[in-house]
């Protein structure tokens, strides 16, 4: 049996979901081919541009703090990194994620207390993606070892800053 653990739920990857492939695709046949009428003489194949109404672009509008939902995923950094020191650099997947909700107590939203589908709390979730992102960028240690959660050297020294 192999020793690899999904980065995302801490499960051997030969029974966890992330680990297994995709299925095959499956072949679509295309749709039977319609006949058009034929075009008559004199008349136009669309309407003129003047007939057609320009709509109007939306700019690309920023969605502030006080309107969000959820908290960012990247929010999440900063609490994990410190429930993580706190428990000397080491911890339970459990435990880490109990400190980082006693640490952002007052940060969460209505929305992080909601449950997916999965049946998993929301702000669970993000702090999980967050969590591989750390691993990603060197923040944290691979998993060695399955739920627990470690620093490594730059991850330490940027919670320390």
């Amino acid at each position: 049996m192999s020793d690899a653990y999904c980065d995302l739920c801490d499960l051997p990857l030969s029974t966890c979901v992330h680990g297994m492939p995709a299925p095959p695709p499956v072949e679509v046949k295309p749709a039977a081919r319609t006949k058009t009428p034929p075009r008559v003489p004199g008349t136009r194949a669309s309407a003129p541009a003047a007939a057609v109404e320009a709509k109007p672009v939306k700019a690309d509008i920023s969605v502030r703090r006080a309107d969000a939902k959820r908290t960012p995923q990247r929010y999440y950094r900063h609490y994990i990194l410190e429930a993580l020191v706190e428990a000397g650099g080491k911890g339970s997947t459990d435990d880490v994620l109990a400190d980082v909700e006693r640490l952002m107590e007052d940060v969460l939203l209505d929305g992080d207390r909601d449950k997916m589908p999965t049946g998993e709390l929301r702000w669970r979730n993000a702090a999980r993606f967050e969590r591989k992102a750390m691993l990603d960028e060197g923040l944290l240690l691979p998993v060695t070892q399955p739920g627990v959660w470690e620093l490594s050297p730059e991850g330490r020294s940027l919670a320390t800053d």
